[in-house]
């Protein structure tokens, strides 16, 4: 009976832990950078590595998977993807 409480136990536990998202400053300068970028305006290098370490922020503190994706595409936006791997 108890083999099959634990695992039930542990369940519950876990559902009743909410999902720990990111920093909604953090979101919001990844974003608001990673969007002046896209839409052509001037940023400057700073403002880059400003918006490029808010969004390393917030994928640090996200455990969503949809929101790392996002905000690693709004990061690609900012410095660039990165360089495919030699095949």
């Amino acid at each position: 009976m108890l083999r099959f409480l634990f695992p039930l136990a542990v369940s519950a536990l876990a559902l009743a832990v909410p999902v720990r998202l990111a920093g909604a400053q953090d979101i919001d300068t990844c974003f608001a950078i990673a969007d002046r970028v896209t839409s052509g305006e001037a940023v400057s290098a700073a403002e880059k590595e400003a918006g490029h370490k808010a969004c390393q922020a917030a994928l640090a503190a996200t455990a969503s998977i949809v929101q790392k994706s996002q905000i690693q595409e709004a990061d690609f936006a900012i410095v660039g993807r990165p360089a495919p791997e030699p095949k």
